[in-house]
């Protein structure tokens, strides 16, 4: 039975990792191909992505292991340059498998996109004209994406915020779209650039901007887990990471670090698959700020057994339609590692992997803090840019990370006494 628990996958060569996930995720060997070439982005498509292109700027993408999702098991493929994370991520995975597993919920693909009026004579009664014409603008909003429609999507609500700005009283209509699998900033864009002009009939004033909100807070995933006690090293561990959690949930110097972290999970899955990590970034930490002051994504507690429970909720709009995640090969790859059929599904491993990721961090911390799981993976970065020879690179590695001397200096010093 395949299963993304593997032990010893770091021992594998490159070659021979490829081989265990072109087995559990179906890769040929065309995909192999892909992998194998670094020039994988060729440049004639990166010209149609982005301006001003001179090349590609490559990054390596690794695998997130063991994680259990709803009981199915996913690799979990991770565009970042940071070392640690997805060792941190997968060893949390592992011990989470003991308990089943992550489990996800979301509250479907919906998106809201905003039409700012200004100059608006009678705002309060421009507010009640606008909601009576609902039917209408929803029909307006929807000619405009037939098949949005044809795949039960589409503009499903509207509404009227009154906001007092340094320039007076706004009228702000909300559009509320359901964007199926596509992330949906193109569809609810030109939804509201068409709907402007009769926004402006309605309100009698000046609509300027018209443009979706990345506060996705419509659009939510959420993902839980249980870790045994004893699996973290005992319940002071447990109350450890709870007092951890305590910290960053009271205060935002301690909240900026400790969602970053989460982050650092969700945004290699989001770079993978071709979505827009800044769309994610700003949803995120604008969600963490809803109640008026910056907190923690995450939330944890002891269940009745004296176990840890975790849960994370945060917007996530994502997409497998349009977009990198269709034109970037390698995007497109690591949707086919993750074999997902739905945007939402997308959203909840992303989600299951930032609550991973937080609780690796959180772990370190409370323990042997966050320095000593990071020093060998850093030492060996610093020793390849130093130029260490791979026959000479693993006694470099141990030396630096023995004296707690991770320095590009003393690297050099290493090789030519070494050599």
């Amino acid at each position: 039975m395949k299963t993304s628990s593997f032990s010893g996958f770091y021992k594998l060569s490159p070659g021979e990792r490829q081989q265990e996930v072109a087995e559990m995720a179906g890769l040929d060997a065309d995909d192999l191909a892909l992998l194998n070439n670094t020039g994988s982005l060729p440049l004639a498509v990166a010209d149609h992505m982005v301006e001003n292109v001179i090349g590609v700027w490559p990054m390596p993408l690794g695998v997130g292991l063991n994680f259990m999702i709803n009981g199915k098991d996913y690799l979990i493929p991770m565009a970042v340059e940071e070392p640690s994370v997805i060792a941190a991520a997968s060893n949390m995975a592992r011990l989470v498998r003991n308990t089943g597993g992550f489990f996800t919920s979301h509250t479907g693909p919906v998106m809201r996109a905003q039409m700012q009026a200004i100059n608006v004579a009678d705002p309060h009664n421009a507010r009640a004209r606008i909601l009576e014409a609902k039917e209408e603008i929803l029909a307006r909003a929807n000619a405009l994406d037939p098949m949005l429609i044809k795949a039960q999507g589409g503009a499903k609500d509207v509404e009227v915020h009154i906001i007092d700005t340094e320039e007076g009283l706004m009228v702000i209509t909300h559009l509320i779209v359901d964007t199926r699998d596509a992330m949906g900033a193109n569809a609810v864009n030109t939804m509201v650039e068409a709907l402007a002009p009769f926004i402006e009939t309605l309100s009698g004033g000046r609509v300027l901007l018209r443009i979706l909100s990345n506060l996705a807070d419509l659009r939510l995933a959420r993902a839980r887990c249980t870790v045994k006690k004893e699996d973290l090293g005992g319940s002071d561990v447990v109350d450890a990471i709870i007092t951890a959690y305590r910290f960053a949930a009271a205060d935002p110097y301690r909240a900026a670090t400790h969602n970053k972290g989460i982050m650092n999970g969700i945004t290699p899955v989001i770079t993978a698959t071709g979505n827009d990590t800044r769309a994610i970034e700003a949803g995120a930490h604008a969600y963490a700020a809803r109640g008026g002051r910056y907190t923690s994504l995450t939330r944890w507690e002891k269940n009745k057994d004296g176990d840890l429970s975790g849960l994370i909720e945060l917007p996530m709009a994502v997409g497998l339609v349009g977009g990198a995640t269709k034109v970037h090969p390698v995007a497109r790859l690591a949707v086919k590692m993750l074999g997902v059929k739905t945007a939402t599904e997308l959203g909840e491993i992303a989600a299951a992997v930032g609550l991973s990721q937080n609780l690796g961090a959180l772990r370190a911390l409370a323990t042997e803090g966050i320095q000593r799981g990071h020093m060998s993976l850093h030492a060996r970065t610093i020793a390849v840019s130093a130029g260490a020879p791979p026959h000479l690179l693993e006694a470099i590695v141990e030396t630096m990370v023995r004296e707690k001397q991770v320095r590009v200096e003393r690297a050099l010093e290493l090789i030519s006494q070494l050599k």
